[in-house]
């Protein structure tokens, strides 16, 4: 075998080596694609494209990395996005965005004042894409309005209004919650003992009148093609969900997903479903469970042996 011991160092390895800026503001740029698109495979592969891009541009030219680094990043995003749109509109029942670990595993992959909620990503579905990017770089990452058009090719005046209309459609859907830390962590424990112990009356008192469970499953496995309303109707369905052959051996954990406290669902050493949760009141208002076998990567990581 041949001795590569001697071989220099990459430029980007070498510790006298300036950090490449593709590599210095990845995670603004991995935050940017995923609260575009929802997804962290998409985000991923934007990246992968927007590296391609990066290496082939003549590096002398560009006066302003970041800045050509964010606008390549946005721009991907938005034609993915516009594609993504039409592939929606035939998806098998609902669809949710794609989970994300963000602690303790994958915190830094994001970077940003307070990670996007998957209840906040849901509220960006209802924007077009030029609203979600100018939204997600004004109110996300705080690039002025200047900087948007400078990035999308548009006036100044024309993304102020932009930012200004999105804005109010998101505060308008916005919904507000009042579960401090220890609530949540305390209604979790209740929510997670109920459906391992098949309590279906403890399991509805957990719920909100008006509870509604949406499910994705993509077609692929078994899941609720349409959201499902009432505490009685989403506790039942749970139960249900729990005791089935194909749900054999599966046990519920604590993760932080998205920035906030939920829950993953495990069989043996795989998690197959993560549910995102909204508390009002004491009482859980909103289950997101996502159970689609091609959005759960971003779930995945245990961050052992890795």
């Amino acid at each position: 075998m041949q001795d590569h011991s001697d071989r220099q160092a990459p430029a980007a390895e070498r510790a006298d080596a300036p950090i490449d800026p593709f590599v210095e503001h990845r995670r603004l740029l991995f935050g940017t694609a995923y609260q575009m698109l929802g997804s962290v495979a998409d985000a991923e592969d934007i990246l992968q494209t927007a590296w391609l891009k990066w290496n082939a541009a003549d590096r002398a030219a560009v006066e302003h990395p970041k800045s050509y680094l964010v606008r390549t990043v946005t721009n991907l995003s938005l034609n993915r996005l516009t594609s993504a749109r039409a592939t929606r509109e035939t998806y098998v029942g609902p669809w949710l965005p794609e989970p994300l670990l963000t602690a303790p595993d994958t915190a830094e992959e994001i970077e940003m004042a307070d990670t996007v909620s998957t209840a906040m990503l849901v509220v960006l579905e209802t924007l077009d894409p030029t609203e979600r990017a100018v939204f997600i770089l004004r109110e996300v990452f705080g690039y002025t309005h200047a900087e948007i058009g400078g990035f999308l090719d548009r006036p100044e005046a024309t993304v102020r209004q932009i930012s200004h209309r999105a804005r109010n459609h998101v505060q308008a859907r916005r919904l507000r919650f009042d579960a401090d830390d220890e609530s949540r962590r305390q209604i979790t424990e209740k929510f997670m003992a109920a459906c391992h112990g098949g309590d279906l009356n403890a399991l509805m008192e957990l719920l909100a009148p008006d509870v509604t469970l949406w499910n994705d499953g993509g077609g692929l496995v078994t899941a609720a093609r349409r959201p499902l309303h009432g505490p009685d109707h989403v506790a039942r369905w749970m139960l249900g969900v729990m005791t089935k052959p194909v749900s054999a051996g599966i046990r519920l954990e604590p993760a932080i997903l998205n920035g906030e406290l939920s829950i993953i669902g495990v069989i043996g050493d795989y998690r197959v479903g993560a549910l995102t949760y909204d508390i009002v009141n004491g009482r859980i208002e909103n289950i997101r469970f996502q159970v689609n076998p091609t959005k759960l990567g971003g779930i995945q990581a245990t961050g052992e042996g890795s």
